[in-house]
C-alpha cells in the first residue's frame, strides 16, 4: 500500500479544523469511535444472554488483560513501522473479527467462547491501535495545531459516547446482538478508506525534541536507537519517514522498548508529566465511576439522577474540547494543566458533600470542564514535546498509566466506601488527584512548558 507523505513546507496553513487532511483523519477516528461504543453495547447484551451474570462480567473484562500486557510492546510497533499503518491495520483486524462474530450469532448459537475470543482479540489489537491513535496526530498537521487537534478528538469521543449508546440499543433492538455486532464493524470499517486517503508529514530533521526537553540536530535524538552518531535521521524505524536512513547497528524491539524508557525517564518535561497524568488518573477514576454509583445509592438519586450527574460531567468535558478547537491555543500551557488538575481535584472531594442532583451536576460540570482541559493540555504537552521516532513509546506508557493502571481502582475504591464511607474515599482520591497538579506546577521545566505559537 503506498503511503502518501507531504513535506513540511508544502502543507497548507490552515487551522487544523479547516483542513481537508486533519477533518478526513477526524472522521475516521470519530466512525472507530462510534464503532467501538457499539461493539461494548452489543458485547455486553450478547454476554448476558448467553451466560450468568459472572460470566458476563468475565467477558467483558477479559480484554483489559491483553490491553494492559502489551501496551507498551504496541508502542513499540507504532514506532517500527509508522502509526498510519498501525491504525489501519488494527482497524481491518477489528472489523473482520466483529463481523465473524455477527454472522456466527446469526446463523448458530455458540455460546460464550466466541465472545470471549473476541474480547481477548479486541484486547490484544486495542495494545497496537491505541500508542499508534496517539501517535498519529502528530503526523497529520503542525506542532502548532496539536493543542487544537487534541480538542478536536475530544469532541469527537464526547460524540461517539452519545451516539454510540443509542445505535448500539437501536441495533440489538432490531436484530439481537448479531446486527448490533455488524453495524459496530460497518463503523469501523468506514475508517479504514479514510484512513487510506490521509498524508502523512515528513518527520522534521531539525528542531525535534530532545531529552533535556529542547531541541537537537539531525542525529542527536537517535542515539539510544542505536544510529551511528551524524547519520540523517527522520524517523529510523518509521518507513513512512521519507529520507530516513537505516540505524547502522539494528535493534531489537526489546532494545527499542528500553530506549523508549530511558528517553522518558531522562526527559525534563515528560517524566514529570508522566507521574502527573498517572496521579490524576488515578485519583479520578474511581470516584467518577464506581464511586458516583455508590453515592447517588446512598442519596437516593436514583439512576436517573446518576444519569443527570454523569450528562454534567460530558457537558463540562465537551465544553472544555470545544474551547480548544476554537481557540487552538493557550499560554502557559504547564500551568494551565497543573492549576485545572488541581481544582478539579477539589470539586471531586466537594460532589461527596452535596446532597441535591442540582448541585452534583453542577459541580459534575466544574469537574467534566476542568478534567477536559487539563487531558488535553496534557495530551498536547506529549505530542509536542517528544520526539517523533519515541510518540508512539510514549502515548504507550501514557496509555498504560490511564486504561492499565488506574481502573485498578475501582474495586479498591468501592471496598474503601463500604468500609469508610463516600466523604472520606472521595477527599482521599481527591489528594491523589491533586497531588498530580501540584508535581506539575513544582517540577520547573513542566510549570513552563508552553505549546508551540
Amino acid at each position: 500500500m503506498p503511503t502518501k507523505l507531504i513535506a513540511p513546507g508544502t502543507v497548507t496553513d490552515r487551522p487544523a479544523h479547516r483542513d481537508p487532511n486533519v477533518l478526513r483523519w477526524l472522521g475516521a477516528y470519530t466512525a472507530s469511535m462510534v464503532g467501538d461504543n457499539v461493539y461494548y453495547i452489543a458485547l455486553s447484551w450478547a454476554a448476558v444472554q448467553h451466560g450468568s451474570p459472572a460470566q458476563a462480567g468475565a467477558v467483558m473484562a477479559v480484554s483489559a488483560v491483553p490491553r494492559a500486557l502489551l501496551m507498551l510492546g504496541g508502542g513499540v510497533i507504532a514506532d517500527r513501522f509508522g502509526p498510519r499503518r498501525v491504525v489501519i491495520g488494527s482497524d481491518t483486524v477489528r472489523c473482520a473479527a466483529v463481523l465473524a462474530v455477527a454472522a456466527l450469532l446469526f446463523l448458530t448459537s455458540p455460546g460464550l467462547w466466541p465472545l470471549a475470543l473476541l474480547a481477548v482479540v479486541f484486547g490484544t489489537v486495542d495494545a497496537v491501535f491505541m500508542p499508534a491513535v496517539g501517535a498519529l496526530p502528530a503526523r497529520v498537521t503542525s506542532r502548532d495545531q496539536l493543542a487544537r487537534v487534541q480538542g478536536m478528538r475530544g469532541l469527537a469521543i464526547r460524540f461517539a459516547n452519545v451516539v454510540g449508546g443509542p445505535l448500539g440499543g437501536l441495533g440489538v433492538a432490531v436484530g439481537g446482538a448479531a446486527a448490533a455486532f455488524g453495524l459496530a464493524g460497518l463503523l469501523i470499517a468506514v475508517s479504514v478508506p479514510l484512513l487510506i486517503s490521509v498524508q502523512m508529514r515528513e518527520l522534521a530533521v531539525d528542531g525535534k525534541a530532545d531529552a533535556s526537553g529542547g531541541t537537537t540536530t539531525a542525529g542527536d535524538g537517535a542515539a539510544g536507537r542505536g544510529t551511528a552518531p551524524g547519520a540523517v535521521v527522520v524517523s529510523a524505524a518509521d518507513p513512512e519517514a521519507v529520507g530516513a536512513t537505516a540505524p547502522t547497528r539494528p535493534t531489537t524491539a526489546f532494545g527499542d522498548l528500553q530506549a523508549g524508557l530511558r528517553y522518558i525517564r531522562a526527559h525534563r518535561v515528560l517524566a514529570p508529566l508522566m507521574l502527573a497524568i498517572a496521579l490524576g488518573d488515578l485519583g479520578f477514576v474511581g470516584p467518577l465511576n464506581v464511586g458516583l454509583t455508590l453515592l447517588a445509592d446512598e442519596r437516593g438519586w436514583g439512576a436517573s439522577g446518576m444519569g443527570w450527574v454523569l450528562s454534567g460531567f460530558g457537558t463540562g468535558a465537551g465544553a472544555a474540547a470545544l474551547l480548544l478547537t476554537v481557540r487552538g491555543r493557550l499560554p502557559h500551557a504547564g500551568q494551565v494543566a497543573g492549576w485545572s488538575i488541581i481544582a478539579g481535584s477539589v470539586a471531586i472531594g466537594a460532589l461527596a458533600y452535596v446532597s441535591t442532583v442540582l448541585a452534583a451536576v453542577g459541580i459534575a460540570l466544574l469537574i467534566g470542564l476542568l478534567a477536559g482541559l487539563s487531558g488535553a493540555m496534557c495530551g498536547a504537552l506529549l505530542q509536542t514535546h517528544s520526539d517523533p521516532a519515541y510518540l508512539g513509546r510514549v502515548t504507550a506508557v501514557s496509555s498504560l498509566a490511564s486504561l492499565g493502571f488506574a481502573p485498578l481502582s475501582m474495586p479498591l475504591s468501592a471496598a474503601a466506601i463500604g468500609a469508610w464511607g463516600t466523604g472520606p474515599v472521595f477527599v482521599g482520591s481527591a489528594m491523589v488527584c491533586g497531588l498530580g497538579g501540584v508535581i506539575a506546577l513544582c517540577v520547573r521545566d513542566l510549570r513552563r512548558a508552553e505549546l508551540p505559537g
